[in-house]
């Protein structure tokens, strides 16, 4: 590959006397709909190095990973099982009659919502460019016709759009064939993978569009377009596993607090254990549940940023992340009671049942939510064996419940300035702000009466020297809530609450101190 300087300036003048300098001066352009930003591709993420003899070559275009940065394939499968779990029973039989079959069959029972894809936009605007300049461009991709088709009719820039049948795969040598069959000249072509190697050995223009540098290497062609850099899936992976979001599983320490034992080392190692293993179990279902909702999360303002959405991390990296980290999780689990074990099969299923059907029905989801959370705590109880008394199970349910709500009512307050008219994959409306209000702010009231009725309990006064000082722990609780209830109404509270109740630095400051009264009355 030439790599000086000079030659890239001399090959970035001559791209630019053929692309508009609407599309290169790295102004917003519109394409059938479209609003691209073309940065200076010249000295940025891309490297152009391409002679003005290429641009007039036929340009054949790859889809997966290549146009788009997902996959019609992965997409459709999780279409599909969302729409209905007992195709789960049927993928693998379509997939022993070959990747084909299995794509005709998919392409058949789904259609994809292609405007919705993750576009590699940079690669797109230089096939407008050269759509603008008079080349010719293909579509062509391993990806079933009938998505194909439809993506090429949506973008309404290429001049075909080829696809693969019921019987033949295009990919690597299949493709070449069929591209020769249409082109008997020179011709160019784009990909992204190690399986579009036959194609570019037999291409005059290689483009490659987020490969990494090994690929490049391994191709050796010095007639090279490249676009973006290929992200670590590592770090994506690891962003998408949510880490953050460990912080709520801490409470499955709560029953080693509260029962007076966190000095004893035997039992913290314990606690650990069944937090990272429902760390492990969590994150596989939030890779899962973004899987399942990247229709939804496409439409958000926040979560088309999410790994999966916006097409940064494969999805077949996910396919393969979420059984894995199921297994490690209760590998783990094993160094603890059966109980716990038990438990823990049980919130990876009800969370399941969650991302694919609960989270749609009304008021079962925020139920639902609040049960997830309580199980945490007697997950905890259970790994260092201990009982759970009532009324910690009581304030645990009420109090997440309205935290729950809490994350709807934020939901609706943000879609009130958005012009939908429901919270995307839920069952909520505008109309529906009020009674969830009412409901959650209800709910948190009703959790801390179960902490003063606690206060009385004959437990308590079992456990604590000076049970009357737990009663200061009462307004702090009421104020705590009612500045997350006021946060959310106003607009002013991201749309995950607990995590705000633990990073926020007032909701820190009254944890603290509500710890400080539990040691005082101990």
């Amino acid at each position: 590959m030439v790599n000086s300087r000079d030659r890239r300036e001399k090959d970035c003048d001559q791209y630019r006397t053929q692309t508009p300098h609407r599309v290169h001066a790295g102004l917003l352009a519109n394409y059938h709909g479209y609003s691209l930003f073309y940065p200076r591709i010249c000295f940025q993420t891309t490297q152009v190095l391409v002679s003005n003899s290429d641009s007039s070559l036929p340009l054949f275009v790859d889809v997966d990973g290549t146009l788009i940065k997902s996959d019609l394939m992965f997409e459709s499968v999780l279409l599909l099982l969302k729409r209905n779990l007992i195709y789960l029973l049927l993928i693998p039989f379509w997939l022993l009659k070959g990747r084909a079959f299995l794509k005709h069959q998919l392409a058949q029972r789904i259609e994809l919502p292609v405007e919705r894809l993750p576009l590699n936009e940079e690669f797109l605007a230089y096939l407008v460019a050269q759509k603008n300049a008079g080349r010719s461009i293909t579509l062509i991709s391993g990806s079933n016709q009938a998505s194909v088709t439809r993506l090429g009719n949506h973008l309404k820039l290429f001049d075909a759009a080829i696809g693969s049948d019921a019987q033949t795969n295009l990919k690597a040598a299949a493709k070449l064939q069929r591209i020769q069959e249409l082109n008997t000249g020179s011709f160019a072509y784009a990909g992204n993978s190690s399986a579009d190697l036959p194609v570019w050995a037999a291409a005059q223009q290689v483009i490659m569009v987020n490969c990494n540098d090994a690929l490049v290497k391994q191709l050796g062609n010095d007639t090279i377009l490249r676009f973006d850099t290929a992200a670590s899936i590592l770090h994506k992976l690891w962003q998408a596993m949510r880490p953050h979001q460990w912080l709520k599983n801490l409470l499955v320490f709560v029953p080693l607090v509260l029962s007076h034992q966190a000095n004893q080392i035997e039992l913290l190692m314990l606690a650990s254990i069944g937090f990272i293993s429902f760390s492990l179990c969590a994150s596989s279902v939030y890779l899962l549940n973004d899987m399942l909702d990247l229709n939804s999360d496409r439409q958000h303002h926040s979560k088309s940023q999410r790994p999966f959405a916006s097409g940064e991390l494969p999805l077949a990296v996910g396919f393969l992340a979420v059984p894995g980290l199921l297994l490690v999780a209760f590998a783990v689990a094993l160094l603890l009671p059966a109980t716990f074990l038990a438990i823990l099969f049980t919130y990876w299923l009800l969370t399941s049942l969650y991302s694919f059907f609960l989270k749609r029905l009304f008021l079962v989801d925020v139920f639902t939510l609040a049960v997830l959370y309580t199980m945490r705590i007697v997950a905890g109880a259970a790994a260092i064996s201990v009982i759970t008394t009532n009324f910690l199970i009581a304030f645990s349910l009420f109090l997440f419940l309205g935290l729950a709500m809490v994350k709807r009512v934020t939901e609706l307050v943000n879609l009130a300035e958005s012009e939908q008219s429901v919270v995307n994959g839920r069952a909520y409306g505008p109309e529906h702000t009020t009674l969830l209000s009412l409901l959650g702010s209800g709910s948190s009231c009703i959790a801390v009466l179960v902490f003063a009725l606690y206060i009385n309990a004959e437990d308590t006064t079992r456990l604590y020297g000076s049970p009357i000082v737990l009663w200061l722990i009462c307004p702090l609780l009421l104020c705590l809530l009612a500045r997350i209830w006021l946060r959310a109404r106003a607009g002013r509270l991201d749309e995950d609450p607990v995590l705000f109740a633990i990073s926020d630095r007032v909701s820190q400051l009254i944890t603290l101190l509500c710890g400080v009264l539990i040691w005082i009355a101990a």
